[in-house]
């Protein structure tokens, strides 16, 4: 069967939204890091939406590590379908935004020089937690990290998204350009703020005038990103296959919610995202944390919980009634009265759309990759929800057991005694000191609050957490998750 690309583009069903512009017009205005499904399947899809009136906002799609996207799209042309289903309605299109695809380590040099082309005035990143080189506890820059030591050594070839972005920020200057604006779209508290420091702190370990220049020049929205984009299975590609009439190596398969809400300040021109969906706001914080700790916080609890109980995908660990009304209590009663006030948002409602969207049983989204690099994940979805109950002195017990969970996934084995596969940057270390003490919650649960750069050293200090955490894990132990989560669920409490 043939394949995606602009040769066989008019071959697409007339129901089909194809580009809707002539993409030989279409300029590199946005580099992008980190092309994964996510950003194909949300950033990239408001702003091919925009581009038959503004066509200066292509995008370069950049992989800092595997070729894998670039091998399957390049064939294509760039080219991609997005396919959106709720269950019951169905919504595809063809996006063309992608101007290029780049694999950083096969010419970081050749990258280099392309963020310090004139038409590029945004660069985005969506590179996971961990691909900020960052204690994710304290938001740190970690300069033991092995990239960093090597691009403060040599940031003509640069391995680390910070080395890239400043490498790029640095030619830029060299050559008298004005800097590019700095878009982070990762699930990273204050993301904008964060990431900033960050790259002035890695500019500084190489040149303090280049950092003032950066802290003084560079701007960087904060951004909160929320659209569920599971992992591409063989499945969809046979089911897109069916539908297009012809072949698309990685097509997109999501939700149809989708939202983009994006701090107002880019210091210069910037695309029209509004126009096609986003909400520009002076103050992206509080619908970030509402959606940090609401929906990622949730999420990561189902995974954990879910995946323990057997289940394989969101949709599953959803039907299992007491796992779902254990997370509806935990948004409403845990997260919600951490939240600022938000002007009028209906957050009640908000809740009511997440539970929903876990529901969807057309998203196939396992639970082993919502797990995947908890260590990072879980300062940010869940602690913080922790830390500001604790210090209002209210009760933890259904988040001690989202945090019990995850000590019980990483401990190695599920509850039939098969083994975890377990993929986290921390994966060595947090399955040595699992091994060390083996699965007793009195051994265990002090092992793993060891680690500094997930819990701090507040946590582990706080009787209140450690109490709750440890008495949770216990249960999950001895009695398995179903039945602890169905006490929990009755009494509201583990006593």
């Amino acid at each position: 069967m043939d394949r995606f690309s602009p040769a066989t583009l008019h071959r697409v069903p007339a129901a089909i939204r194809r580009p809707d512009y002539d993409r030989t017009m279409v300029a590199t205005g946005i580099v992008h890091l980190g092309l994964g499904a996510f950003h194909r399947g949300h950033q990239a899809v408001y702003t091919d939406a925009l581009l038959k009136d503004d066509p200066r906002w292509g995008i370069l799609g950049v992989s800092l590590r595997s070729p894998d996207t670039r091998d399957a799209l390049q064939p294509q042309g760039g080219l991609y379908s997005v396919s959106a289903s709720d269950g019951a309605t169905l919504q595809r299109r063809v996006i063309g935004a992608l101007t290029g695809l780049v694999v950083a380590p096969e010419d970081p040099a050749g990258l280099l020089r392309r963020l310090a082309e004139p038409s590029v005035r945004v660069v985005s990143t969506t590179v996971t937690e961990k691909g900020y080189s960052h204690d994710p506890a304290t938001g740190v820059l970690r300069t033991d990290d092995p990239d960093i030591r090597h691009d403060s050594l040599d940031l003509t070839h640069p391995c680390s998204t910070l080395g890239v972005i400043v490498g790029g920020l640095r030619l830029r200057r060299q050559q008298g350009l004005p800097p590019f604006a700095v878009l982070a779209c990762d699930n990273l508290p204050a993301n904008g703020h964060t990431l900033r420091g960050l790259v002035v702190a890695f500019a500084e370990l190489l040149d303090r005038d280049l950092a003032k220049w950066i802290a003084d020049e560079v701007r960087f929205p904060s951004t909160m990103v929320d659209r569920i984009v599971p992992a591409t299975t063989d499945a969809d590609r046979d089911e897109v296959r069916a539908a297009f009439g012809l072949e698309d190596a990685w097509p997109i398969v999501t939700e149809p919610f989708s939202q983009w809400v994006i701090e107002d300040n880019f210091g210069g021109d910037r695309p029209d995202w509004d126009g096609s969906g986003a909400q520009f706001v002076r103050d992206v914080a509080p619908f970030e944390l509402m959606k940090l700790r609401l929906l990622n916080g949730a999420h990561s609890t189902l995974a954990y919980l879910g995946y323990l109980m057997g289940c394989q995908t969101v949709a599953e660990a959803m039907a299992e009634p007491a796992l779902a009304q254990f997370v509806a209590d935990m948004m409403r009663e845990d997260v919600t009265p951490t939240l600022p006030a938000l002007g009028g948002f209906d957050v009640a409602a908000y809740r009511a759309a997440l539970m929903a969207r876990f529901r969807n049983p057309a998203l196939k989204h396992r639970t082993s990759q919502i797990a995947m690099d908890g260590s990072q994940k879980l300062p940010q979805r869940v602690l913080g929800t922790i830390r500001d109950r604790l210090a209002l002195g209210l009760p933890i017990a259904r988040l001690a057991l989202a945090v019990a969970g995850w000590m019980r996934y990483v401990s190695g084995t599920d509850e039939q005694g098969q083994p975890i596969e377990l993929h986290d940057p921390l994966a060595a270390r947090l399955r040595a000191l699992a091994n060390d003490v083996g699965p007793v919650a009195g051994r265990l649960a002090p092992a793993l609050l060891s680690v500094t750069s997930i819990f701090g050293s507040d946590l582990p200090a706080d009787r209140r957490f450690t109490i709750p955490v440890e008495t949770a894990l216990d249960r999950l132990l001895r009695h398995g998750a179903r039945t602890t989560i169905e006490q929990i669920v009755r009494d509201g409490a583990l006593i």
